[in-house]
């Protein structure tokens, strides 16, 4: 696949519509983009006031096993009674071709954003989570990857190590303040979890409110252990998270057990999503989206703030990990 291509540039408007005429549908709306950096995802109307979401893979990124895989999870889940946005079959196929791009096409879902500081809200996506992990844990993904340190850190070391994005002045500092948050990360990582199929991306970002929660955007399913799916709800001091974990973990252990020792990975898990993201900026920065997004990246005050971030994260992990209440 050409750079052209990998940085959609060849994803004209004519070529969505033709892609979608070719299924049978007539965009007769304008095609509204969605949030979205790593795919290309529009939102339509067409000629029967029905509304759709088409979204087109970034090339390169997953093969197509692990985009059906994806796709299988989600159908999975609806026949489960797991509310997901999966996608329409079209003859048979999810996952459709024209020109190059994979793309699949979605039922459109409103709804509200989730409110993180609703009690209500937090359990019955606790609830669902736990409905969401019984069906992941009917088989793991064959071709999707396993949470590990090899990709979320030590890939993203090397590919830091030479990155023109980081600032001379900042790079002995920022490599150094990365290599201590991968040194107390690898101390206390382990894989003593049941591996499961995961939403893998699971934040307030990606579920919608309609009467319940409704899980959006399963791109970064992969496979790991549950707390990956929880701890990313989490939010504001110790104190308050620890009652948002409670109030999560109470809702799903009513439909699926719940391993209490896996608490002491959140730390590691948030500090490799810190790295990871970085490590996918960088990919990402031909695209012309990403510059023109995420222009602070090349400013030297960002990479001050990042190796300040990564200093702290490190001393975050070596305080007790959050716990439950005891119950007496």
């Amino acid at each position: 696949m050409n750079d052209s291509a990998f940085t959609f540039q060849t994803l004209h408007p004519d070529t969505i519509v033709d892609a979608l005429f070719e299924q049978g549908i007539r965009v007769d709306s304008g095609l509204t983009p969605l949030n979205s950096y790593e795919n290309r995802v529009y939102q339509f109307q067409d000629e029967d006031r029905r509304r759709f979401v088409v979204k087109f893979y970034r090339p390169e990124r997953w093969s197509v096993d692990q985009i059906l895989e994806e796709h299988q999870f989600a159908l999975e889940l609806v026949n489960d009674e797991v509310p997901v946005a999966a996608p329409i079959v079209f003859n048979d196929q999810t996952l459709l071709n024209h020109e190059g791009f994979h793309y699949a096409i979605f039922p459109s879902v409103g709804g509200r954003q989730f409110e993180a500081d609703n009690i209500d809200q937090m359990e019955a996506v606790g609830r669902y989570l736990g409905r969401l992990h019984q069906t992941g844990r009917k088989r793991p993904f064959a071709s999707r990857p396993t949470i590990g340190l090899e990709e979320y850190l030590i890939e993203p070391r090397k590919l830091f190590e030479d990155a023109p994005l980081i600032p001379s002045g900042q790079r002995v500092a920022f490599l150094k303040a990365t290599d201590g948050l991968i040194s107390a990360v690898t101390e206390r990582w382990h894989t003593r979890f049941d591996t499961l199929r995961l939403h893998g991306d699971c934040h307030a970002g990606n579920i919608l409110w309609r009467d319940g929660p409704l899980f959006v955007d399963l791109d970064d399913a992969r496979n790991g252990p549950a707390v990956q799916d929880l701890w990313m709800l989490l939010n504001g001091d110790k104190a308050e998270q620890r009652m948002q974990l409670e109030t999560i973990i109470e809702a799903y252990e009513e439909v699926s057990e719940f391993d209490t020792s896996e608490l002491g990975l959140i730390e590691p898990l948030r500090a490799m999503r810190l790295v990871y993201y970085l490590a996918w900026l960088m990919r990402r920065w031909a695209d012309p989206a990403f510059p023109k997004n995420f222009p602070w990246l090349t400013g030297e005050d960002y990479w001050l703030q990042q190796t300040a971030t990564f200093i702290q994260q490190t001393k975050t992990l070596q305080e007790p990990p959050l716990q439950l209440t005891p119950m007496y």
